[in-house]
């Protein structure tokens, strides 16, 4: 994990980061790629960018030319990383542009966290999302343009102040239109000194309990579903680190699109890659990977 950005500018109603950890600080990229050469020869083959608000790298960089992609296709050319992954994005970094140039690098990882907390137009206005439903749809299409069924995952905040039972509903359908791998349901927590705190129509703890158990079980739902399109096919996994399974002891690690597969255990696999196809579940979020 390399953290590359502190600090954010967007005030969304319900977040203090802002005020506790101040503006976009940007790391210099050279001083990243620094970091990733020592790390690539230290024999880490894949880094995941993280940030506390990861698309705004570079704003402090304008002057210079510097941008997120620039810093990207930077740490790209580094001998001995074979895969880039990225911490969360906002949705609005999710660009044609920036899509096709991320599909021109093979070594980036069809895996996507585009940060949504609400479904709902009128629920993301209240919160300073800066976009709306639609928009946000657009990216996700964009990047199922681009790459081969990519893993999709999201966060959804329920119980927002002023959250009715039909802009839940609302959120609820556009979480099902859109079909996520994965998603972190999150009740809404106040926190003192933002704007989201002082804001009437607080939602009740156990109205929010019912819709965050309702949105897990469709999160349970949808995963399970989009694992399941991977039986059959065949994968390149990076092993990293040994399980057991109802008894028998496997090396656990992940494809590009971050599903977890297996394959029964065996010294020196881990930080190994081997190609196979998944055969079958062995578990609600393992596959089972037969090696060639």
């Amino acid at each position: 994990f390399i953290k590359v950005q502190d600090g954010c500018n967007q005030f969304c109603s319900y977040c203090i980061i802002p005020y506790t950890r101040g503006r976009v600080r940007s790391r210099r990229p050279e001083d990243v790629e620094e970091e990733v050469k020592i790390l690539a020869e230290e024999g880490y083959k894949e880094i995941v960018l993280t940030g506390i608000h990861l698309t705004s790298y570079g704003i402090d960089f304008k002057d210079e030319g510097i941008d997120f992609l620039t810093l990207i296709k930077r740490l790209h050319a580094i001998d001995g990383i074979e895969r880039i992954r990225f911490g969360s994005l906002e949705p609005r970094v999710i660009t044609e542009t920036f899509a096709e140039e991320l599909s021109k690098l093979p070594k980036i990882c069809p895996h996507f966290h585009l940060s949504l907390q609400s479904g709902c137009d009128d629920t993301l206005k209240r919160m300073n999302r800066r976009y709306n439903a639609a928009e946000y749809q657009v990216c996700c299409e964009i990047l199922r343009e681009e790459f081969d069924n990519p893993a999709i995952t999201t966060d959804v905040i329920v119980g927002f102040p002023g959250e009715t039972e039909e802009e839940f509903a609302e959120t609820e359908r556009f979480l099902k239109a859109i079909h996520f791998y994965e998603m972190h349901i999150f009740k809404y927590s106040r926190r003192a000194g933002t704007r989201a705190a002082d804001m009437p129509d607080q939602v009740p703890e156990g109205t929010k309990s019912v819709r965050s158990d309702i949105l897990l079980a469709l999160e349970k739902q949808q995963s399970l579903e989009y694992r399941g399109r991977f039986l059959g096919t065949e994968e390149e996994i990076l092993l990293e680190e040994p399980i057991e399974i109802d008894g028998p002891k496997y090396m656990m690690g992940h494809p590009r699109q971050y599903v977890k597969g297996a394959v029964p255990y065996e010294e020196g696999l881990k930080n190994k890659t081997v190609k196979g196809i998944f055969t079958k579940a062995l578990n609600e979020e393992v596959l089972l990977l037969e090696k060639e």
